[in-house]
């Protein structure tokens, strides 16, 4: 086992010298069959975010592609948007009534469930996963690409996070939740080394597969949308923070942090399960937008004096789309903020600045920081930072990585 993960890490490590420090532009065209039949295979779709955004741009690159998925609960128009005549299959469980609603408390039959997906007849398979996608069962011959969002957060090492979030204590609920977790943990173990080869969203994410897994993998940042996108280079008096509304994303040190410092305004993107909480604690100077279309968060993130974002996320597109619209991000230090963000005093063109504690203190010290240097930070620098997050960019990386599994060279 030892000696397998040397060849691997030094595979990958050949991956990234040819790779390492070429713009997407001067990548060779990789020689791959894009008409070859692909299975993509995608945890769930609730809805349409960034692990989404990944799936149809895969389809895109592969327009042969079929996904299949345990929940699709995407709108029509959605699907005629980004996934034209691309073909869904679903999981029985997706038959169930009143699914849309309990679909993630069944995330311990989602493992058997991922598995009764029949892809052994198509050219290909990659997996979009941050948890179960990718113990697809496969052929031997067959390439597995695996695309990791993220490791299974609530299994590993966020375990005891969303248990005192859930209160999930040692009484007979939250044993029996314990233990699933624990074979939970047995099963992606198991399935960690299917995959040929594995991509990760940021060096943090991979770091994280390393430490897991034990595997090493390269490193593809998501698809930045930026045709949807505008570059604003005079901004508004306002601070803007947009997130889906779970505990890990730490909004509520955001709105500590500005209750705090009345004389700064706050706009909140998004309206999920937090939301009455989250308002209850928020000074008059943070409004709140709810759910906004797609439009409409774009001029909100383009026009702000700056986003704020105090969460540890794995990669985080909506903190590259404010980039590309010219806007400085204030985000903690730790995730893929940290290979977005060009840092003040640390960059010779700087685009925003990372903090280092999760706390309002910690923040409001970086606001004030950010501040006193805002004209260090350029408009203009967020913006061309952000275009190393290209859709075109992903694309041929993705192509790179299918390229280096020779049973898919043309």
């Amino acid at each position: 086992m030892h000696q397998a993960r040397q060849t691997e890490w030094a595979r990958v490590a050949r991956l990234d010298a040819e790779w390492g420090g070429r713009a997407a532009g001067e990548l060779p065209v990789p020689s791959v069959d894009r008409h070859a039949r692909i299975a993509v295979v995608h945890d769930w779709c609730p809805n349409f975010r960034g692990g989404e955004r990944v799936l149809a741009r895969l389809c895109n690159v592969f327009p042969n592609a079929e996904v299949f998925t345990l929940f699709d609960f995407l709108p029509r128009e959605v699907k005629e948007e980004y996934f034209p005549d691309v073909t869904f299959h679903t999981s029985v469980a997706n038959r169930l009534p009143l699914v849309r609603k309990y679909h993630r408390a069944l995330f311990f039959l989602c493992p058997f469930l991922i598995e009764q997906f029949d892809v052994t007849g198509y050219d290909a398979v990659i997996s979009s996963s941050a948890a179960f996608s990718r113990g697809v069962l496969t052929r031997p011959d067959q390439p597995h690409l695996c695309y990791v969002h993220s490791p299974i957060r609530y299994a590993w090492d966020e375990q005891f996070s969303y248990l005192q979030q859930g209160r999930f204590g040692f009484g007979p609920k939250g044993l029996a939740f314990r233990y699933l977790l624990h074979k939970l943990r047995m099963w992606d173990m198991r399935t960690a080394h299917g995959p040929d080869l594995m991509l990760a969203n940021s060096s943090y994410v991979r770091s994280r597969i390393r430490r897991i897994y034990g595997r090493d993998a390269m490193v593809v940042h998501p698809p930045v949308p930026t045709g949807e996108l505008y570059y604003v280079p005079v901004k508004e008096d306002y601070y803007v923070t947009a997130a889906f509304h779970a505990p890990y994303k730490r909004l509520d040190v955001v709105i500590d942090a500005f209750t705090n410092m009345p004389s700064r305004r706050l706009v909140v993107v998004g309206d999920e399960a937090q939301s009455k909480h989250l308002r209850s604690r928020a000074g008059p100077n943070i409004s709140f937008t709810g759910h906004l279309p797609r439009k409409d968060y774009v001029t909100h993130i383009a026009h702000a004096r700056a986003m704020v974002f105090a969460g540890c996320e794995d990669f985080g597109i909506t903190l590259a789309e404010a980039q590309f619209c010219g806007t400085p991000l204030i985000a903690f230090g730790r995730g893929g903020a940290a290979d977005i963000v060009r840092p003040l005093g640390q960059a010779c063109e700087p685009t925003g600045v990372l903090f280092t504690r999760q706390d309002a203190k910690s923040l409001a010290d970086a606001i004030d920081h950010f501040e006193a240097n805002e004209a260090s930070v350029a408009p203009l620098a967020c913006h061309f930072n952000a275009e190393r997050f290209s859709e075109a960019r992903f694309d041929r990386e993705i192509l790179q990585a299918m390229a280096s599994l020779p049973a898919m060279r043309a």
